[in-house]
C-alpha cells in the first residue's frame, strides 16, 4: 500500500484580493493535454475509495471535472450530472432548485449530497458549483460509508484548494435574458514552507431563465483552509454560504385518469408560467466542514471529522390542478411555507493503514460516524384555489400567507460502525470486504391547537460489501462486487394526504459486474450491468397516500467515456440502458416501470481545439432521455427528449492579461418538451439560452 497522502490543510480568514503583474508570454495559449486541466480525473474522494484510481474503484463511478464545467460554462448540478448516465430531473423542472434521480432513483436530498467526501449538504437550493473543482458521482448503494442512503448513488462535490500556484480570476457573465453574474476566484499559500493555504470564491448576481414572470438574485461566499502544521499534524476548513431568492415556476399536476388512462396536455412554451412573480424561493444555506489528520507511522494514519449543515427556506410554492385539457381552465393551488429549517451534524472518525499477513497487504479502515438530522416545518394556512387558464394564463394577485398553529418537528439519528478491508492477494487479484453495524432512530412531531402526536422507530442492521477485481493488465481492470444497504424508503411529499411522514427503514441489495480501462494515456473507459433490488415507495391513487407496496428492481447496461483522444480532442461521453419493474401485491402495478425512470439515456459532449488558431476551442453536446412513465399504475409516459448545445471559448492575452472570451448556446433548437415526471406532476424544459462569458486571470 502506499503511503496516504499528506494533506495540506490551513485556517485562515476572508482577504481582499490583490492583483499583481505578471510576465506572461503568448506560448501559454498553447493548451495540450500536457499543461490543461482534463475531461479524466485520476483519482476519486467519494467513500472509502479515498484518492484511489478510478480504475481501481470496484463500482461505477463518474467524474465531471473542472474542464468540463468550464467547457460547458454550467454552474448547477443538474448540468454538470447530465454527463453522466442514468440521470433525469424528479418532480421539479429545475427553476429553483435541481431535484435529481440517477436510475430511476432518487437522489435524497438530505442524505445523498455530500461536500468533500463527508458532510451531508441540504439539496434543497441551487447549490454553486464556482467553488468546486469536480463533482463525483458514486452509483448505487453506498451504505458502508454513509450510513441511511437510497442506492440511487452518492454526489460528492470537492472544493477547490490552493495550489502551489498563486491563482486570481474574474468572470463576469449574462444571458439573453439579462440574467448576469460576477465570479472571483483566489487562492494563494502563504508562509515560510507555504504551509497555509486559503482558496476564497465569491459570486454575487441577478437570474433570468427567460420564463415569465420569473426574476430573482443568488450569491456565494466560500473558503477552502488548510494549514500543515507539521509532517504528520494537517487540518483543513472549509466555509460556505449561499443563497437564492427567485420566483418559482408553477408545477403542473397530472389530469385525472379516465378509463385507467390519463391523457396529458400538450407540452406548453418553454417560457411559460402559470405562477404570479411574487410566488417565490427564498432560500438559504451554509455549509461548515472540519477535518484534522494525523500520521501515528509511516503506515497508520488517523482522521476526524465535524461538519454542519443548515438549510432555511421561505416558498410559495403552487401547482396547477384540475383542469380540463380542452379549455385549458383549472385551479391555481398555492402552499405557502414559512421558517422552513434543516440541519445535518455529523461527525467521522477513522484509523486506517496498512497492515501485512504473509504474501497479502491489506489496507484496512476502521470507522464511525454520526449523523443527526432534524427538519422543523412551521404550519401555514393554505388559501382557497384562484383560477387560472393553461393556454392563456391570467396574472394571479398576491396572496398573503396566513400562519397556523401547527408545527412538524422530525429528528433522524444514523449511526453507525464499520470496517473495510482491501487486500492485495496477487500483483492482479484484490479482494474487498467490508461491514457496516448502523443503528437508526427517528422522532417525529405533528403539533397542532388541540392536539401533539409523536412517533418514534428504532431499527438495528448490518449491512455487508464484498467485491473482487483482477487486473488483467496494468490498464484493464475487471471486477464483480456485491453490496447490501439500508435507507428509510423516503418521505411522503407535501401534497400527500400523509405529507412529511418518514417511512420505515429497508434494505436494498445490488450486484454489479464491470469492466474498466484506461486508454490513449488519459481516456477511461467504464461498462458495467447492474441489478438493484430495494422496497418499492409510491403514492397510492386511491387513497393519495404515499407508502412502500412491494420492491422494485433496476436492472440495466451503463457505459462511459471520458478524456483526452488527442492532444486536440476531450470526450465526456455516456449511456445506459435499463430494464425496471415493480414487483407489487396489487395486480395494478406489478410488472409496472417505476415512475421517471427512464429505459435510455446517452449524453456526449466533445471539445476540439483548433490547432491552426491559438487559443480556440469549439464544442459540442447531444443529451438524451427516454420516455419516462408518469405514475407506479403507467397510466401515462412524456415522450424522449433530446437536447443539442453549441459552444465556442477562445483565450488570448489583452495586453499582459490572460482573458478568455465564451458563448454558449444550450438547448440549440428551442425544443419544448416534458423534462419530467413523479410525484404527480410534470415539469417543462428550459427554452433556449445563449450565455455569454469574459474571464481575466491575474
Amino acid at each position: 500500500m502506499n503511503k496516504p497522502k499528506k494533506i495540506l490543510l490551513a485556517l485562515s480568514v476572508f482577504s481582499h484580493i490583490a492583483y499583481a503583474d505578471e510576465a506572461i508570454t503568448l506560448d501559454e495559449v498553447e493548451v495540450s493535454t500536457s499543461n490543461r486541466n482534463s475531461f479524466n480525473s485520476k483519482t476519486v474522494q467519494v467513500g472509502t475509495f479515498r484518492d484511489m484510481d478510478p480504475l481501481d474503484v470496484p463500482l461505477t463511478v463518474n467524474s465531471v471535472t473542472r474542464e468540463v464545467l468550464d467547457a460547458q460554462a454550467t454552474n448547477n448540478l443538474f448540468g454538470a450530472l447530465r454527463n453522466t448516465a442514468g440521470v433525469t430531473r424528479s418532480q421539479l423542472n429545475g427553476s429553483t432548485y435541481d431535484n435529481i434521480a440517477i436510475r430511476g432513483i432518487l437522489v435524497e436530498n438530505r442524505g445523498n449530497y455530500r461536500l468533500n467526501g463527508s458532510l451531508p449538504i441540504i439539496n434543497l437550493i441551487d447549490t454553486p458549483l464556482e467553488n468546486k473543482e469536480r463533482v463525483e458521482v458514486l452509483k448505487g448503494a453506498s451504505s458502508l460509508y454513509y450510513g441511511l442512503v437510497p442506492p440511487s448513488g452518492i454526489v460528492n462535490l470537492v472544493t477547490k484548494r490552493a495550489g502551489s500556484k498563486e491563482n486570481k480570476s474574474l468572470t463576469l457573465s449574462t444571458n439573453e435574458f439579462g440574467g448576469r453574474s460576477a465570479h472571483i476566484d483566489y487562492g494563494k499559500r502563504f508562509g515560510t514552507a507555504e504551509e497555509f493555504g486559503a482558496r476564497i470564491n465569491l459570486v454575487t448576481g441577478t437570474e433570468d431563465i427567460g420564463v415569465d414572470n420569473y426574476e430573482g438574485s443568488r450569491g456565494l461566499a466560500s473558503a477552502a483552509l488548510d494549514w500543515r502544521f507539521n509532517d504528520k499534524l494537517s487540518f483543513k476548513l472549509d466555509l460556505e454560504n449561499y443563497r437564492k431568492d427567485v420566483s418559482e415556476q408553477a408545477a403542473i399536476a397530472l389530469p385525472a385518469a379516465v378509463n385507467g388512462k390519463i391523457t396529458l396536455p400538450p407540452v406548453p412554451s418553454s417560457t411559460q408560467n402559470l405562477a404570479g412573480k411574487w410566488q417565490r424561493y427564498d432560500a438559504e444555506a451554509t455549509n461548515i466542514l472540519f477535518r484534522t489528520d494525523y500520521a501515528l507511522s509511516d503506515n497508520w494514519n488517523l482522521l476526524f471529522e465535524a461538519g454542519r449543515a443548515k438549510t432555511e427556506r421561505d416558498r410559495n410554492f403552487s401547482q396547477f390542478q384540475n383542469y380540463n385539457i380542452a379549455t385549458g381552465e383549472g385551479q391555481l393551488q398555492v402552499f405557502f411555507t414559512r421558517n422552513q429549517e434543516f440541519t445535518n451534524t455529523n461527525y467521522r472518525t477513522e484509523l486506517f493503514g496498512l497492515v501485512e499477513t504473509g504474501s497479502v497487504k491489506h489496507q484496512v479502515t476502521f470507522g464511525y460516524t454520526s449523523n443527526k438530522r432534524e427538519g422543523v416545518t412551521p404550519g401555514f394556512v393554505r388559501p382557497a384555489a384562484v383560477s387560472q387558464n393553461y393556454y392563456n394564463p391570467r396574472d394571479i394577485l398576491e396572496m398573503g400567507a396566513v400562519s397556523s398553529n401547527t408545527l412538524s418537528d422530525q429528528t433522524i439519528n444514523d449511526r453507525g460502525w464499520y470496517v473495510f478491508d482491501q487486500m492485495a492477494l496477487t500483483d492482479k487479484w484484490n479482494l474487498m470486504l467490508g461491514a457496516r453495524q448502523s443503528r437508526y432512530e427517528t422522532n417525529s412531531k405533528s403539533i397542532t391547537a388541540t392536539s401533539a402526536t409523536t412517533t418514534r422507530f428504532n431499527a438495528e442492521e448490518i449491512t455487508p460489501s464484498v467485491a473482487l477485481m483482477y487486473k488483467l493488465q496494468p490498464n484493464i481492470s475487471l471486477y464483480a462486487s456485491y453490496i447490501e444497504g439500508f435507507e428509510d424508503s423516503g418521505q411522503a411529499p407535501a401534497n400527500r394526504t400523509n405529507a412529511g411522514e418518514l417511512l420505515n427503514p429497508a434494505k436494498s441489495k445490488q450486484k454489479e459486474i464491470g469492466l474498466k480501462t484506461q486508454v490513449f494515456n488519459n481516456f477511461l473507459l467504464q461498462l458495467a450491468y447492474f441489478d438493484i433490488e430495494r422496497a418499492a415507495a409510491f403514492t397510492d391513487p386511491a387513497t393519495n397516500i404515499f407508502r412502500v407496496n412491494g420492491d422494485g428492481n433496476y436492472r440495466g447496461l451503463e457505459f462511459a467515456a471520458t478524456g483526452e483522444v488527442s492532444d486536440n480532442l476531450s470526450i465526456a461521453a455516456s449511456a445506459m440502458l435499463m430494464d425496471a419493474k415493480l414487483e407489487t401485491p396489487d395486480t395494478a402495478t406489478d410488472g409496472n416501470t417505476p415512475e421517471n425512470t427512464p429505459e435510455k439515456t446517452l449524453s456526449l459532449f466533445g471539445e476540439y481545439r483548433i490547432k491552426q488558431i491559438p487559443g480556440l476551442f469549439l464544442s459540442a453536446g447531444l443529451f438524451y432521455g427516454g420516455k419516462q412513465q408518469v405514475n407506479a399504475l403507467n397510466q401515462a409516459s412524456i415522450d424522449s427528449y433530446t437536447i443539442g448545445s453549441l459552444g465556442a471559448r477562445y483565450q488570448t492575452f489583452l495586453g499582459k492579461q490572460k482573458t478568455t472570451f465564451q458563448v454558449v448556446v444550450d438547448n440549440v433548437a428551442d425544443k419544448e418538451y416534458w423534462n419530467t415526471a413523479g410525484n404527480g406532476f410534470l415539469g417543462v424544459g428550459r427554452p433556449r439560452t445563449v450565455q455569454a462569458n469574459v474571464r481575466f486571470d491575474f
